[in-house]
């Protein structure tokens, strides 16, 4: 697992509350035990038209967000089934750090175990986030938002919030430097 002190990247806003395991990864993708290859089946119901051609009003087939590395959501992500796969799924697309007010409990444990910070925010945090990462003002070359774990907070020429969890017990989790 690749850690990191710092994260800058283009974050894509998903504003769906309770996104499922099953929404991350579908069942038909759970037949390896390889942590690779996945990311093709990420959010694969929503992602893809029954044609198996790209669904263009999904956000990450959207070219401002195709190389998203960070994900803003609603509340309760990861909740459904224990899968591991979720977490495998979002790192093999690309995604390092999904950011929420709230997460499943085992879905928040593996993620930190597969190499994916999840930050936990504020509501007002979330709102700020979700509105900047909605208008794209940071999906350019120029301004991408910044996960910076050790200051616990995420900043970049857009709005600056704390995360809920200290950098200690981010670091406890295996993914600072």
């Amino acid at each position: 697992m690749d850690k990191f002190t710092t994260l800058t990247g283009v974050a894509a806003p998903l504003p769906i509350t309770n996104i499922d395991t099953d929404m991350i990864i579908p069942k038909q993708y759970l037949k390896t035990i390889a942590r690779t290859g996945l990311g093709a089946g990420l959010f694969s119901e929503m992602r893809f038209n029954e044609d198996g051609s790209e669904n263009p009003d999904f956000v990450l087939n959207k070219p401002a967000y195709r190389k998203a590395q960070i994900l803003v959501v609603e509340d309760n992500f990861g909740c459904g089934s224990s899968r591991e796969h979720a977490p495998w799924a979002l790192l093999d697309y690309g995604i390092r750090c999904v950011i929420s007010t709230s997460f499943a409990d085992i879905f928040y444990n593996n993620c930190f175990q597969n190499g994916v910070l999840p930050a936990k925010v504020s509501p007002e945090d979330l709102k700020k986030l979700m509105d900047d990462a909605s208008r794209g003002s940071n999906a350019t070359s120029r301004s991408r938002r910044s996960m910076r774990s050790k200051r616990s907070s995420a900043s970049a020429p857009g709005p600056e919030v704390s995360l809920a969890q200290s950098a200690f017990v981010i670091h406890l989790r295996g993914l600072l430097r």
